[in-house]
Formats: structure tokens, sequence, C-alpha cells
């Protein structure tokens, strides 16, 4: 009998939030032009040279609208953040000093930018496990972060990775139904090992009686294993609004009790995912992740310390000593940074290994930082998403005589996002940032070459964060920084551009 193989399984049907308009112009910006035609036509009864002017002033106005780069920004996008940029580094607020001669309280390294008014806590889950609680004070965001031991898919047959996958995307699924679940991230870190944790096991474990050749084995696997060692860790971190649905403001107590009674559950749901054995991260672990972040080379400290049953970092050890963002990079203590955002994702169908080389350690990044963004929509709030854009889709498509094949695929995705939002599925938005942390400023270019040859493999379109590095390095670490709900301009304003 002949044996059939079967069908590697494919993934995909993504869409980008578009607005309907005219003249690759969104829903604000044509109505805006509408409303300048009117004005132009009145003018016209006025005089000729009125009428000129206004449309000097529309073409003004609309014209940096209309012109996209490849990542889809608009000239207005990269006028705005170049003239942000401009004003915050003329205030200096692209440098950071703390310690003694800092400008932060005394004997504190407190964290810049947009992690600076935040306070941590520890409080105990349903199961009495001790937890960390994030406190984002500026937009009065909770975020309490789990530690996970991933799997990971090596000799791992494709059955058992499509059941992954199914029950990650029903996990996903869920947070649309958690009431007050804002963001969800899930960050991947590489970085070389320290080699602590191999030399507390082996000395923990070595018997003063044991045999000699036995003795140098060991003491020769401690000193050299570590050497090209790579450390992965996989952290997801789970923002809560602090306001109630009827807009009270709620404490941190009731906050840490809230978001306790949901932890067991959200970790356990988990556990069929390849993702391992979910635990909350401790006030301390999280506080030492943050710092290592900022400063690599007290990784070995760090480990040390945790080994040796020494106490824990506070949130106010956590931050740098110095920092100094640049147009293009991050300089942060002894270290430089360059952060990428997802622009596109990868078109078409992909497979489920699509992202394997993305979050593998690279010999070229001494720290690689990879986090998956998700902001879940509720099902009220999904069913008209999905409703509005099969909408968008075909009034773009109807708006030429012969509809292009890209906008005939749109339409396709639209109505299949519906039907299965129809029967169950969520809806979420998601990005991608990519951190490449390196130890001096000549390998900078080196690190950046191999993050644009990973995110090729990978079918992703990365954009440098330029301009925003401390706030994109930021955003990376597993804080539960949500950087929609910093921004003044309203949402529903920048999607309509």
């Amino acid at each position: 009998m002949e044996s059939v193989r079967p069908k590697p399984r494919t993934y995909g049907n993504w869409r980008k939030p578009t607005s309907p308009g005219v003249l690759g112009l969104g829903l604000a910006p044509t109505v805006g032009l509408l409303a300048g035609l009117i004005v132009v036509i009145f003018s016209l009864l006025i005089s000729l040279l009125l009428a000129l002017l206004v449309v000097v002033v529309m073409c003004a106005a609309l014209g940096p609208l209309m012109m996209r780069d490849r990542h889809g920004r608009s000239g207005m996008q990269w006028i705005s953040a170049r003239m942000a940029w401009t004003m915050a580094k003329a205030r200096g607020q692209h440098l950071y000093r703390s310690g003694p001669i800092g400008r932060t309280p005394p004997g504190t390294c407190q964290l810049p930018g947009l992690a600076a008014k935040t306070r941590l806590y520890e409080a105990f889950d349903a199961y009495q496990r001790p937890f960390g609680l994030l406190h984002i004070r500026s937009v009065d965001d909770y975020t309490a972060v789990l530690q996970c031991d991933a799997d990971g898919a090596a000799l791992v047959d494709d059955d058992q990775i499509d059941t992954w996958v199914a029950y990650w995307g029903q996990w996903l699924s869920t947070l649309g139904s958690e009431p007050g679940l804002v963001a969800a991230s899930i960050t991947v870190e590489t970085a070389p090992d320290t080699g602590e944790r191999l030399r507390d096991e082996i000395n923990a474990n070595m018997r003063a009686d044991a045999p000699e050749l036995a003795r140098k084995v060991l003491t020769k696997v401690m000193h050299d294993y570590p050497e090209g060692a790579a450390r992965v860790t996989t952290r997801i971190a789970l923002t809560f609004e602090g306001r109630a649905p009827a807009g009270k403001r709620r404490t941190a107590g009731e906050m840490a009790t809230e978001i306790g009674t949901r932890l067991p559950a959200l970790s356990s749901g988990l556990s069929m995912t390849g993702a391992g054995t979910a635990v909350p991260m401790r006030a301390s672990q999280i506080a030492a992740a943050v710092r290592v972040a900022y400063d690599p080379t007290v990784a070995v400290l760090v480990d040390r310390a945790r080994a040796e049953g020494g106490p824990g970092l506070r949130w106010s050890e956590a931050g740098p000593f110095a920092a100094q963002e640049s147009w293009g990079h991050y300089r942060h203590d002894g270290a430089y940074s360059v952060t990428w955002a997802m622009s596109d994702a990868p078109r078409g169908e992909v497979f489920a290994t699509v992202l394997q080389r993305l979050l593998s350690p690279h010999d070229d990044i001494l720290r690689k930082r990879v986090t998956i963004l998700y902001r879940a929509h509720d099902p009220g709030t999904a069913a008209r998403i999905v409703e509005r854009d099969i909408k968008d889709a075909r009034f773009k498509a109807n708006q030429a005589k012969k509809a292009s094949a890209r906008d005939s695929v749109a339409l396709t995705a639209a109505e299949q996002t519906a039907l299965e939002e129809a029967t169950g599925a969520g809806l979420l938005r998601f990005g991608m940032l990519v951190t490449a942390t390196v130890d001096h400023h000549d390998k900078l270019e080196l690190a950046a070459s191999a993050v644009d040859n990973l995110s090729a493999s990978a079918r992703l379109v990365l954009r440098r964060a330029y301009g925003a590095q401390a706030s994109s390095f930021a955003a990376a670490l597993p804080l539960g920084l949500v950087l929609p709900r910093h921004v003044r301009v309203p949402q529903v304003l920048r999607d309509s551009l």
C-alpha cells in the first residue's frame, strides 16, 4: 500500500487595518479634500487668485499625506517624527543620568523614558505564588509577567507542532474575553550563558568522596561547557487596565487581588502550547531582568548573587546609570542597542517555523530580544471591525474599473476573517519589536546586517525605529508598555489618516 504523506500546514490571512479613501488617502484626508474642493468652487466666484491660493494650500497640506515609503509611512508622519526628535533633543530629553551625579533621588537608578513613572509591587496569586505587579502610573495600567520554559521544536513531529500552534491560537482567542485585559506581549531573549547556574548545580551535587576521574570530568565540564552556550528565555507580559468598567480607579491592592485570581488560569492555559511550565515572575526577578537588559555586563553578578541566595535588586536599582538616545541607536551604560519595528507581516502563507532563525541566537549579536505585541478585541468590537473591513475592501476594489490582484486578495481575506470570527475565532492586532544589543559601537552595523538577513528569512519587513529608540527599547522589555496608550493623538484619528 502506498503511504500518503500529509500536506504541511500553513498559516496566514492577517490583514493590516486600512481606512477608506481616494487617491491613497485615508478617511480624514479624503473628507478634507472634499471640503477643500468645495472651498475652491466658492473661491472661484470671488477671485481666481484666491482659488489658486486655496489649491496651493490644499496641495501643501495633503501632499505629504499622499507620499508613502516602502513601509507605508506618509511624508507627514516622517516630518512630525523629525520635528518631535529635534524638539526633544533641543530640550535635552535624549540624555539620562542617574546615580550620585544624576537628577534622580540619591542612591537610585530609576528607569528612563516611558518606564520612569512605574512602581513595582509583590503580591500572591490564588495558588499562593508570589508575583511582581508593575504599575504604569502614566496610563494607570498593571502588568504581571510569566516566565516560561519553552520546549523548542527540535526533534518534534509536525503533528505535535500543529497541536501547539492550535492551542496557542486558542489561548490568544481567550484574551479578548478577559475583562480589563489591555494587551499581551511575548518576549524571547537570547544571550550568552554566564555558566553560573551550571557551576552552582555541579557544586551543590558534587560529593566530597567522589572519584577523582568524575571530579576532573565535572570540573572540565563546569569550565568548558559555558563557552559558546546560549541562554534562551521566554517571558509573557499581561497588561490590565486599572480602571473599573464603571470608570472608578482601583488601587494597587484591588488590582493585585483581581489579577492574582486570574493568573493560575492564564498560566495553566499555556501548558499545551509548547511554552512549558509558566510561573509568575517575582518582583526581584523582573528588576534583575530589566537591569541586565540595560547593562549586560552585570549578568554574571546577578546570576552569582541569585545562586548565593543574596538579596534581590530593588526596582529603584533596575535602571541604567547613564543613557543617550541617538537618531538611529540607543546607548545605555556600556552597551549599544538598535530596535526595529515590524511594518509588514509575511505576505501569503507561511509555515510554523517561519520565525525559527529570527528567534535563534546569532554570533554577531550579543543579546537579541524579539517581542511580539498583541492587543485583543472583545467579541462585540471584533464583529464590528471585520464587517467594516469588508466594506472598506469592497470600496477600494470598486474604485477602479478593473480591480487589481492585490485588492481582490484583500477582499477575499476580509471575507475569510469575518467568517472565522463568526464561528468563534478571536481578533487581535499584533506587531513586533526586534532589539539587537552589542558591547561596542563598531559592532552596530554588523548587528544591523544580521537582523536584516534574519528578517528576510522570516519574510518580515522591519523598519528601524528612527527617533524613537529609547521608547522602542523599553517597549520591547517585558514591562507591559502599550505604546498606543502613550501617544497623544487618539487611535481613531491615527487609523483614519
